[in-house]
């Protein structure tokens, strides 16, 4: 066990899990049976790359509400024989048709979260078996066989997804009837621990393994499946489903633009990962088309301070880290986006040296991008409020906005997702870690194509994603939609190495949460001695104060959101400092998993999350 910084505020002697150690492998997910699934795999000889695909096809099955074959996905993995950090790209880019012009002649002013105008091209199926191809053992049809049963054959439906299909049950019946065919069998809302069955996306499932099927080698075959994806059924029934207009949750019709040209241009990628030191550790993150990088940038802003300013539990820790993160996150919202973006400036000494200058001892309530020689984006609209009356939308933050007659007020949700019926989401997203007897690591957070995103496609039983909502319609800013480029996403894995070994694979559903709480565990754990469980059962809290990447991409000046855990002198004294702080409950904040390995011994470790009673980790 590592030894505890007596800087820090002692963590728990009684976590709510034990963590897990062996020397076989190690797999920590969202959910039980996708956990059980990689593990299986492992056990059976496959790789961590086998284990995570197998696992992230049933996650599209067994947590339907929150990814699904139609959306995205990211992931950061180090090989056991080259540990250098590569980025999985699975985020499709908006369609062709997707402009901002069009959305304004529908009369709209932000994306639509609902509805398959908001639809980037899926690229969560691409990515994972292009992956399998380049770094798994297995053959497609025994990778896909587990997904295809549960599928087929039915699954025990959480709580969580009878929540959500309960909250957008009229919205289906009146507006989505594909959808009603499939999420209320028999025409009601299904109970918890019901077998729930979805035949045609096994059917989905089988035949991409078909399609490979007459072609030898398995490479052949697994390029075979994708040929298929792109370009075969699935393609040609989006095209024709979404012609159609259909409710979104603007509360008026529209007709999609995705079509099967742009799925047929579209297929996953590999990239090098954005790294940072870190006292003693390198972080790998995606590029700045994903949210990673201002992570990075807090560790920057954090790295020189003194050990006690870095300890989330404490107040003066607590305040200067919202602080870095504002800081952070405030270069997001004005450099982020899938054109040139100014990182070797972002993250240089001489950059975050002046940033830092700014934490102050006061909560600030401005929103403080920092000045680049050269870039000048145009800023995003910026405002607390937004006529809801104009339109709903669905996102991934675990953050929803209650409003009253003075401000917006952050209601956080309790593990699961808040959904409205128009469909409008809060905190809808999975992760799986997963690391093999031989040292290799991934961490991946797919989402997106959620069951309440938009309709189901007939015949494949699964929706788009909306993934185009985290775009600005407005000219000139770093992620103004644009055909052909990805939208800016929250999608955020993580991968710690040291001395050029991955030691680590973390993730956490949650939108703009994401990294936030992913930060507070890389804090206890690097800087604060604490092992994985201690740092994942730690009170948790997060800021608010920037603009939210999903509908209505408002923002909360000073906004700061914290478990209750985490004391009541504590949250006094920063609502002393000018925090605008909204308790969460004791155990609200967060679904982090993580999978560990000491390259110098071999032995893997797993912790999962107790919030949501949902996560699960084996290691042996």
């Amino acid at each position: 066990m590592p030894t505890p910084n007596p800087a820090f505020v002692p963590p728990t002697s009684t976590p709510t899990r034990p963590d897990l150690a062996g020397t076989f492998g190690a797999v920590a997910s969202t959910h039980w049976i996708a956990t059980a699934t990689a593990q299986s795999v492992l056990e059976r000889g496959g790789n961590a790359f086998d284990a995570a695909v197998a696992g992230a096809f049933v996650l599209q099955v067994v947590e339907p509400h929150l990814n699904g074959p139609g959306g995205d996905l990211t992931a950061v993995f180090a090989p056991a024989d080259d540990p250098t950090p590569v980025v999985l790209c699975g985020q499709g880019p908006a369609p062709a048709g997707a402009t901002p012009e069009h959305f304004t002649a529908e009369g709209l002013d932000l994306v639509p979260g609902a509805g398959a105008l908001a639809a980037a091209v899926p690229g969560a199926v691409d990515a994972w078996l292009l992956l399998l191809r380049d770094r798994g053992t297995w053959d497609l049809a025994d990778v896909l066989a587990p997904a295809i049963g549960y599928a087929r054959d039915g699954h025990p439906v959480t709580a969580g997804v009878v929540r959500t299909i309960t909250a957008v049950q009229d919205l289906f019946r009146e507006h989505w009837p594909t959808s009603a065919a499939q999420w209320l069998p028999g025409g009601t809302v299904p109970v918890p621990g019901d077998l729930l069955r979805n035949e045609a996306l096994a059917s989905v499932y089988e035949r991409l393994v078909a399609a490979g099927g007459e072609h030898a080698g398995r490479t052949a075959r697994i390029d075979a499946a994708r040929t298929e994806w792109a370009e075969g059924l699935v393609a040609q029934t989006i095209d024709r489903f979404v012609r159609e207009p259909h409710r979104h949750a603007s509360g008026t019709d529209h007709a999609g633009v995705l079509r099967a040209s742009d799925l047929r241009a579209f297929r996953a990628t590999y990239e090098p990962a954005t790294t940072a030191e870190f006292r003693g550790c390198t972080i790998a993150k995606t590029g700045p088309w994903g949210q990673g990088p201002a992570l990075l940038e807090t560790l920057r802003l954090l790295d020189p301070l003194d050990d006690a300013l870095l300890d989330p539990s404490t107040e003066l820790g607590a305040h200067t880290v919202v602080e870095a993160q504002k800081l952070a996150l405030a270069d997001r919202e004005l450099f982020y986006g899938d054109g040139g973006v100014p990182l070797e400036v972002l993250l240089s000494d001489a950059y975050t040296d002046e940033r830092r200058a700014l934490i102050g001892e006061r909560a600030s309530a401005e929103l403080r991008p920092g000045t680049v020689p050269g870039v000048a984006p145009a800023a995003p609209p910026l405002r607390t409020e937004y006529d809801a009356d104009a339109g709903g939308s669905a996102g991934e933050p675990t953050v929803r906005v209650a409003r009253d007659a003075e401000r917006a007020v952050p209601v956080e949700d309790r593990g699961e997702p808040f959904v409205a019926p128009t469909g409008e989401t809060r905190g809808d997203t999975v992760h799986i870690d997963v690391v093999d007897r031989w040292g290799n690591m991934i961490s991946a957070t797919p989402s997106g194509g959620w069951l309440q995103s938009s309709p189901t496609v007939p015949g494949l039983g699964f929706a788009l994603g909306t993934r185009l909502q985290m775009t600005w319609l407005e000219e000139g800013t770093a992620s103004t939609l644009t055909p052909g480029e990805r939208p800016r996403t929250t999608l955020t894995p993580t991968l710690v190495l040291r001395d050029g070994r991955p030691v680590a694979a973390l993730g956490s559903p949650g939108g703009d949460q994401q990294d936030q709480w992913q930060l507070l565990f890389l804090l206890r754990w690097i800087v604060g001695g604490y092992s994985p469980q201690q740092a994942i059962d730690a009170p948790a809290l997060h800021t608010t104060s920037f603009p939210g990447s999903f509908w209505p991409r408002t923002w909360e000046p000073a906004g700061l959101v914290v478990e209750d855990r985490l004391l009541d002198d504590v949250i006094a004294a920063l609502e002393a400092r000018g925090h605008v702080v909204t308790r969460a409950g004791d155990w609200s904040l967060g679904r982090l998993c993580c999978v560990t390995r000491d390259p110098s011994t071999g032995v893997v470790g797993a912790a999962a999350n107790s919030r949501g009673a949902q996560g699960y980790a084996i290691a042996r």
